[in-house]
Formats: structure tokens, sequence, C-alpha cells
């Protein structure tokens, strides 16, 4: 009886919980939830596979942007440590550390700055790899300053294995 009560309450707190969620979630997300206007704010759908090589691109590039745009957070600079750890192959992560010692810009971003968009688009595959371009926005504006990144990935172990400047 003691635990069908306790599994009652955990159910109970956590259906709270998920409604509390659901109803604060589109504020912090920045949309507005208003009815019967024709005003309202649609929401973007924004979904991934982490079996998919561009999904894991774009979910690094979007990670590691956050944690260096929030340099003053404390775990900021963990975190993209962190990140650079996960998704990059051991060798690539020795490639960018040796870029950034020479250079003494970000080699993930081949920049000083953090830019303010990104995306990441599937360019091909084959050999056990796939390729992804990954185009960074760097101000907004009618004619904003956009780089682009060909990023590498290994099918098998899903790590980033090259980064290169494109065109």
């Amino acid at each position: 009886m003691r635990t069908r009560a306790r599994t009652t309450l955990f159910a109970a707190a956590g259906i709270a919980a998920a409604l509390s969620l659901g109803a604060i979630t589109p504020a912090l997300a920045g949309t507005s939830q208003q009815t019967g206007t024709k005003s309202a704010a649609t929401a973007a759908a924004v979904q991934g596979d982490p079996r998919a090589a561009t999904t894991r691109v774009a979910d690094f590039y979007g990670a590691y942007i956050d944690s260096i745009w929030d340099n003053e957070d404390p775990a900021a600079s963990a975190n993209a440590k962190a990140l650079r750890k996960f998704y990059l192959s051991p060798a690539e992560q020795k490639t960018v550390a040796a870029f950034e010692a020479k250079e003494h810009a970000d080699g993930i971003l081949f920049a000083q700055n953090v830019p303010v968009k990104w995306s990441a688009t599937y360019t091909g595959s084959g050999a056990g790899h796939a390729t992804s371009l990954v185009t960074l926005t760097w101000s907004d504006g009618q004619n904003p300053e956009v780089t682009k990144i060909k990023v590498q990935s290994d099918l098998q172990t899903r790590k980033i294995t090259d980064l290169q400047p494109a065109g």
C-alpha cells in the first residue's frame, strides 16, 4: 500500500511539473500564447536524430556557440571544453589546439568572436564519412557577414574528424 501511495504521489508531482513547464516554456522561449488574435507567434519545431551526422554537427555547433556566447557563466568554458572532447575525434582535438596556438583564434569557429546565428547542411557522404557545411552569420541586417566551415564526420564513431574553412 505504501508503494502505491508513493507511486501515486510521484505521478501527481510529475503531472503538476509537466503542466507548469508547459505553461512557462513559451514565455522562456520568447514566444507568445495569445489566443483569439492573429498576432500570436507561431512555434518553430526543432528536431534531431543522434544517428544523423549533420544533426550531430548542428547540435555541436549550437551547444558550443551557446557556451562561448555566455562567457560570463563560470560553467561556460568547462562546457565548451567538454563539448569539444565529446564531439571531436582525438586527432581533430589536437588539430584544433594547434590552430589556436598558431592563430590565436577559436579553432572551431576560425574566428576571435562569436557568431549570432548558425546553420548546418548535409552536403554528401562517402568512404565512411559524411560532410556538412556549417554557415556562421556574424551580424544582423541586410548584408550580414557570413563564413562557412566544411565539417567531416566519421559515420561509425559519429565524431567530427576534420574542420576546414570553406570558400
